[in-house]
C-alpha cells in the first residue's frame, strides 16, 4: 500500500475523536439559548481558544505562510497590531451592552435600539457576506488532497478533474462539520475550537523546527541567505522621500502593509469582524459575565502577533529551502511532498482543523442569526422552544449545503474560469461590514442619534463610498468585459486621476466613517428609545430571579 495510508489513518482519527467530542459536548440541548449561547456558563480560557481557532481558517494557514515566502519580511504583521487596538475598544463599548440587552443575536440589540428594519438590512448584509466569505474560503482546504492525489496517481489531474476532487473534499470536511455542530450547538463548537487550535499550533511549532533542521546550518544558514535590507523587517511606514503630501496619502491608502494600515485600517476592519459578526460575537457571549468575555477577547488578541509572526517565519523558511520564486501554495506543497507519513498526517489535520474551526463558528452563527431574526421573528412568530430547537438544526444543515456549493463554485471560478472573481468574493466584507460598524457604533456611542429611515440611507452611502474607492465597479466590468486577445486594456469607468483605489485594510475604515456620518443626521424616536429601557428592565428582572435561583444567565 501507499504510505499516505498511514496519513489516512491519522485523519480518520481526528474525525473520529472531533465528532465525539462535539456530540459529547453538546448532548441534551433543550433551548435556543443553550444551543446557542451554551447556558452563558462556558470557562474564559475555553472562550479564547474558540475566538482564535476561528480566527485562522485554512486560508490563513496556507495563505499567511505565502505571505513570508513571497515578500520574505514581517511586514504583513503589523496589521496584528490594529487587532489589539480594536479588540480593546470592543471590550470597552461592545460587549456589556450586549449582555446588558441579553441578546442571542446581536442584530437583536440594533431592533431595539433603532427598530426592526435596521436589524433585517444589518441581519440580510451578515448572512449574505458571511456565506460568501466562509464559502469561499472553504476550498483552500482541500489544496492539500488535490496534491496528494496527484501524488499517489502520477498523474496531473485535469481542471474539471481537479474541481471534482476539491467538490468532494469539501463535500466531507463540510457534513462532518455540520453533524456536530447542528447536533451540539455553541457548545460543541467552543470545545471541538479547542482542540482543533491545539492541534493547528503543534502542527505550526513543528513545521517551524522541521524546517530549521532542512537548512543547511540552521538558524545561521537562514540568515545567510535572508540578508536583504528589508528582511525581517517588521514596520513599514509606507512614505516615499519627495513624494509630497498628497502623493504619500495615497501611497499609504493604495499599499496592503503600512503602519498606518496597521493602526487605522486594521483596528477598523477587527472592529467590524469582531463586534459586529454574529459568528465571532456568539462566542464571546458563552462567557459567564461580560468581564470575562472581555479577558478572553484581549488574551485572544497579545497572542495574535506571535501567531502571525510564526506563519510568516514558515513562509521564509520555506523560501530559504526552495528559493524558487513564483512557488504555487509552498506550504501545502512542502507538507505533501516533503514530510514523512504519519507526520504527514498529524499536518493534514491541522489543516483540517483550521477549515473546520472557522467552519462550524460560521455554520452556528448562520443558523443562530436566521432562527432568531427570521424564523422567530417573520416566520414562525409564536414557536414553541422545541420548533425554534429544530429550526435552529435545519438551517444549520440548509447553510452547510449553501457553504458547499459556493465552495465548489469558487474552485470552477478559481480552476476550469480562472476567473478574478475570487478577489472580489474574498474581499466582500470589506465593502458591506464598513456599514454594519458604522450603525453599532452610533447605537452604542451615541443615546439620541439614529433612526430607521436614517440607518438604511446610511449603509446604502457606506457601501457605495467603499465600492467606488476600492474601484469595484471597475472590476465588475472587467469581469464582463474580458480583454481582447491583444491584450489591448480596458477603458476606465468613472475614476478621478487624483482618486486613490484603497486597498483591502481601508474599505471598513472609510465605509465606517461614511456610514456613521450620516446615521448622526437623523434623531432617534422617543418611542423607541422608551421600548429599549422597557427591554432593559424585563432584563434586569429576569437576571434578579435567576440569581436567587442560583441559575447562569
Amino acid at each position: 500500500m501507499h504510505p499516505l495510508w498511514i496519513d489516512g489513518l491519522v485523519v480518520v482519527a481526528y474525525f473520529a475523536v472531533i465528532i465525539f467530542i462535539g456530540l459529547r459536548a453538546g448532548r441534551g440541548e433543550r433551548s435556543m439559548e443553550s444551543f446557542a449561547m451554551g447556558d452563558r456558563n462556558i470557562p474564559w480560557w475555553a472562550v479564547m481558544a474558540s475566538i482564535l481557532a476561528a480566527e485562522i481558517s485554512a486560508a490563513t494557514f496556507l495563505g499567511a505562510p505565502g505571505e513570508g515566502y513571497a515578500t520574505r519580511n514581517f511586514t504583513y504583521a503589523q496589521l496584528a497590531l490594529g487587532t489589539i487596538i480594536a479588540r480593546f475598544i470592543i471590550a470597552g463599548v461592545f460587549i456589556k451592552p450586549f449582555y446588558d440587552f441579553r441578546v442571542v443575536s446581536i442584530y437583536q440589540y440594533l431592533s431595539l435600539r433603532f427598530g426592526a428594519q435596521t436589524r433585517n438590512a444589518s441581519s440580510a448584509l451578515f448572512l449574505v457576506t458571511r456565506a460568501l466569505a466562509s464559502g469561499t474560503r472553504l476550498y483552500v482546504a482541500a489544496i492539500v488532497i488535490v496534491m496528494t492525489y496527484e501524488q499517489i496517481t502520477g498523474v496531473s489531474l485535469t481542471p474539471f478533474q481537479q474541481v471534482g476532487v476539491y467538490s468532494v473534499a469539501l463535500l466531507l470536511i463540510t457534513s462532518i462539520t455540520a453533524l456536530y455542530t447542528a447536533v451540539g450547538g455553541i457548545k460543541a463548537v467552543v470545545w471541538t475550537d479547542l482542540i482543533q487550535a491545539t492541534l493547528m499550533f503543534g502542527s505550526l511549532g513543528f513545521a517551524i523546527w522541521t524546517l530549521l533542521d532542512r537548512v543547511p546550518d540552521g538558524w545561521p544558514g537562514v540568515l545567510a541567505v535572508l540578508n536583504g535590507p528589508k528582511d525581517f523587517a517588521i514596520v513599514d511606514l509606507g512614505i516615499t522621500p519627495g513624494a509630497g503630501f498628497w502623493g504619500n496619502v495615497r501611497s499609504i491608502l493604495e499599499s496592503e502593509y503600512t503602519l498606518w494600515a496597521a493602526l487605522i485600517g486594521s483596528t477598523f476592519t477587527t472592529m467590524a469582524t469582531h463586534g459586529t459578526d454574529q459568528d465571532m460575537v456568539q462566542r464571546m457571549l458563552t462567557a459567564k459575565n461580560h468581564q470575562r468575555s472581555r479577558f478572553s477577547l484581549i488574551l485572544s488578541g497579545l497572542a495574535d502577533l506571535p501567531l502571525v509572526l510564526c506563519f510568516l517565519l514558515v513562509g521564509m523558511l520555506l523560501w530559504v529551502h526552495y528559493q524558487q520564486p513564483g512557488k504555487d501554495a509552498p506550504f501545502a506543497f512542502f507538507i505533501v511532498n516533503e514530510l514523512p507519513p504519519g507526520v504527514r498526517g498529524i499536518l493534514f489535520a491541522g489543516i483540517f482543523a483550521t477549515a473546520m474551526g472557522s467552519l462550524s463558528t460560521a455554520l452556528n452563527a448562520l443558523a443562530t442569526s436566521f432562527t432568531e431574526d427570521w424564523y422567530k421573528t417573520h416566520i414562525r412568530p409564536q414557536a414553541s422552544d422545541a420548533q425554534i430547537l429544530r429550526a435552529a438544526r435545519i438551517s444549520t444543515v440548509v447553510f452547510s449545503v449553501i457553504l458547499v456549493l459556493i465552495g465548489a463554485g469558487t474552485a470552477y471560478a478559481k480552476i476550469v474560469l480562472q476567473a478574478r472573481i475570487i478577489p472580489i468574493v474574498l474581499g466582500i466584507f470589506g465593502y458591506t461590514y464598513g456599514s454594519l460598524l458604522g450603525v453599532f457604533l452610533v447605537g452604542l456611542l451615541t443615546r439620541r442619534r439614529g433612526s430607521e429611515r436614517g440607518n438604511l440611507w446610511a449603509m446604502l452611502a457606506g457601501f457605495i463610498a467603499v465600492a467606488l474607492l476600492s474601484g469595484l465597479h471597475n472590476d465588475l466590468w472587467a469581469l464582463s468585459h474580458p480583454t481582447s486577445a491583444l491584450g489591448v486594456p480596458l477603458p476606465l469607468l468613472w475614476k478621478p486621476f487624483w482618486l486613490p483605489t484603497i486597498e483591502f485594510p481601508w474599505r471598513i475604515a472609510f465605509g465606517t466613517v461614511v456610514t456613521a456620518s450620516v446615521a448622526l443626521l437623523f434623531k432617534t424616536p422617543e418611542s423607541q428609545l422608551a421600548l429599549a429601557e422597557a427591554h432593559l428592565a424585563s432584563v434586569r428582572e429576569r437576571n434578579e430571579r435567576e440569581d436567587a435561583a442560583g441559575a447562569p444567565h
